[in-house]
């Protein structure tokens, strides 16, 4: 006859708890961050959990504008914020929320597809809008009130109408499959993957992640190039603001990823912390190795409110 060993539930649940760990004893660094930067962030915040045992990154991705509007609308707490358009950080939390902006990153606009795609084997720079707004393709892009994606894919549309001189490509590509727009990026990819539709407007980054394949566009239109920002200047888009009854007019501009502190970050002494190690060599290698580009030396917004500490790191490089 078997015999079992008589032990409360009081004492096994502390017998497990010494054995697993308690996760609520942590230090919790919350991170509100842009959907395109899910897999990268993920892996700086575990070898951050793995150097500090005692702290848990709390990661939150979603479209930037998104993330900003937990803050200023829901009033969710939140530690840091990670943009993939700094202006979301400037127009919308700066000075009430945040004193400081870094743009650290860059990114470009592409076409991804796979070899199921309607018309996948002849499409090029030439023809990529022709493709997508054949009655017979599908595609899909992100909402531009939620992500920087999705106003971007616009001005992207926009920016095409000049550079190919047709001036209705823009509108005729905005009211196409109205019914494939999604919250966030990163939300397109699952559709192309189960061939739900043919083509997605996604960061190159993203692609890359995933192993799609992807249509380079040119530089006068895919947002990368310095060269041509007062090109991306001359065109822009209206979406939400940080209120329901607020527009925000967002201009064209070189894809510029913004980091910053909250004012009231819950473990502000964690966070930077946290910022050091994102912003050090070790963090932006892996943000290079997902397929995105650093801007070094940093363009900062409030220099003057920024820690010491990661002001020298976001300014290395800085010719004196």
């Amino acid at each position: 006859m078997r015999k079992f060993l008589n032990i409360s539930l009081p004492v096994l649940l502390m017998f497990l708890s010494g054995c697993l760990g308690n996760s609520s004893d942590k230090t919790k660094v919350i991170i509100f961050h842009a959907g395109s930067l899910s897999v990268p962030i993920k892996e700086i915040a575990n070898r951050y959990e793995e150097m500090n045992p005692d702290v848990k990154v709390q990661l939150e991705g979603a479209g930037s504008v998104n993330c900003a509007r937990k803050i200023t609308e829901l009033k969710r707490q939140c530690d840091i914020m990670i943009s993939a358009d700094y202006k979301i950080i400037n127009e919308m939390l700066i000075p009430e929320y945040a004193s400081w902006n870094a743009i650290f990153a860059s990114n470009s606009m592409v076409v991804a597809y796979n070899d199921r795609s309607y018309r996948a084997e002849e499409i090029d720079e030439n023809n990529w809008y022709e493709i997508l707004l054949d009655e017979r393709s599908i595609y899909a892009r992100a909402d531009p009130n939620a992500d920087p994606c999705g106003y971007r894919t616009l001005l992207t549309f926009k920016l095409a109408g000049i550079f190919y001189d047709k001036p209705g490509i823009a509108d005729d590509l905005a009211v196409k499959d109205v019914n494939m727009i999604r919250p966030k990026g990163v939300d397109l990819v699952a559709l192309l993957e189960t061939n739900a539709v043919d083509y997605i407007m996604e960061y190159k980054s993203v692609v890359a992640q995933h192993k799609l394949k992807y249509l380079e566009l040119p530089p006068e239109i895919n947002l990368s190039d310095q060269r041509f920002e007062n090109l991306y200047e001359s065109v822009s888009v209206s979406i939400r603001g940080s209120k329901p009854d607020e527009t925000i007019e967002i201009s064209g501009g070189t894809v510029a990823y913004g980091i910053t502190l909250l004012n009231k970050a819950p473990q502000k002494e964690e966070a930077i912390k946290f910022l050091n190690f994102y912003l050090s060599d070790i963090g932006l290698g892996i943000i290079v190795k997902s397929g995105q580009t650093i801007i070094k030396p940093a363009e900062i917004f409030g220099p003057d409110h920024i820690p010491g500490v990661l002001y020298d790191l976001l300014m290395e490089g800085k010719k004196e």
